[in-house]
């Protein structure tokens, strides 16, 4: 039986994933740190955690020793750990470095020393885009990072197709855009702001939108689950990018927002009397903000079939759902 093996498993995207592998009756290990600062949290499990399909492994992905037995032993592995915040990159600059760029050299030394059949999907991001040029942003555009994650995760990604094309590890990655919903980190902006936006409204304090005429696209984590698992059974798409993009169309900060509320109140859930306040970015953040992004992926859904299925509001009524009854283990 195929076995998966899942890094970040406990975090936001690893637990959705390990909970849809175990959906489908087949084992999966999760490797996770657990470290504070990141999006580990084994609530994330709950449902599964007495499932004799699944198997959790504390370590870090730093520690190549501790990898080598739990690669050798899988055919498909989902590498999904990743430091995830701008601001920490750019405070920590090192520690990004060690965990987006220098593990996933050595996870992949890992993968040809042991299990060179081993196949792989990575994650990486939009951020590694810099500031469009363009509109839609396609897999073609040029690659200009604003900030140190963008750096390292674009080294992360390259040593993905580089030992693809030269070593024959099948590898494939996807550049991910705003994925929210349940399970995301919700008590800082670490990993989204939405997840801000999400806790202080059901707290019914009112959050921040800053600058507010900003186009996104969202992904919510269920199409983003389905886009990996493509991936990962794809021969087409070995050795290949592709951009994530969302079921709507580029919203606003300030609609999305307001669709946030929306879905709040079509709920019945009690929130502020003015659930959020428009400001101007820090200028500590406004540094690194790449304006309106939103994606081109055609590519994806022309190659592996992908296409979201989940709107912004049916996605954030499910996420809000989800935390209404489960808040306390996420603060």
């Amino acid at each position: 039986m195929t076995k998966h093996l899942i890094t970040g498993g406990l975090g936001f995207l690893g637990s959705n994933l390990a909970l849809r592998i175990i959906q489908r009756n087949y084992p999966v290990i999760l490797i996770d740190s657990l470290l504070e600062n990141y999006g580990g949290n084994l609530h994330n499990i709950d449902p599964a955690s007495s499932n004799d399909l699944l198997q959790v492994n504390i370590s870090d992905v730093r520690d190549r020793h501790s990898l080598q037995a739990l690669i050798k032993n899988s055919a498909v592995l989902f590498n999904l750990a990743g430091q995830t915040s701008h601001m920490d990159s750019m405070s920590d600059p090192f520690t990004d470095l060690e965990i987006n760029a220098r593990s996933q050299l050595s996870i992949l030394e890992v993968c040809r020393s042991v299990a060179p059949q081993i196949r792989i999907v990575f994650a990486s991001t939009r951020q590694i885009y810099g500031r469009p040029i363009e509109l839609p942003v396609n897999e073609l555009h040029p690659l200009h990072p604003v900030d140190v994650n963008g750096i390292n995760k674009l080294a992360g990604e390259q040593y993905h197709i580089l030992y693809s094309q030269v070593y024959g590890i099948r590898s494939t990655v996807l550049r991910l855009t705003n994925t929210y919903g349940p399970r995301m980190r919700i008590k800082d902006s670490r990993q989204t702001f939405l997840g801000v936006w999400v806790r202080n409204l059901l707290e019914q304090k009112p959050f921040e939108v800053w600058g507010g005429e900003q186009l996104r696209d969202y992904t919510y984590v269920d199409d983003c689950i389905e886009a990996l698992h493509l991936a990962s059974v794809s021969d087409k798409a070995v050795g290949r990018i592709y951009n994530l993009g969302g079921y709507d169309k580029p919203i606003s900060l300030i609609e999305t927002a307001e669709t946030l509320v929306d879905a709040a109140k079509d709920l019945g859930i009690s929130i502020a009397s003015n659930p959020f306040i428009v400001k101007d970015y820090p200028s500590s953040r406004k540094k690194i903000d790449i304006g309106d992004y939103y994606a081109d992926d055609q590519l994806i859904r022309n190659e592996l079939g992908w296409k979201p299925k989940i709107s912004l509001k049916e996605g954030l009524r499910r996420t809000l759902e989800f935390y209404s009854t489960n808040l306390k283990h996420y603060l």
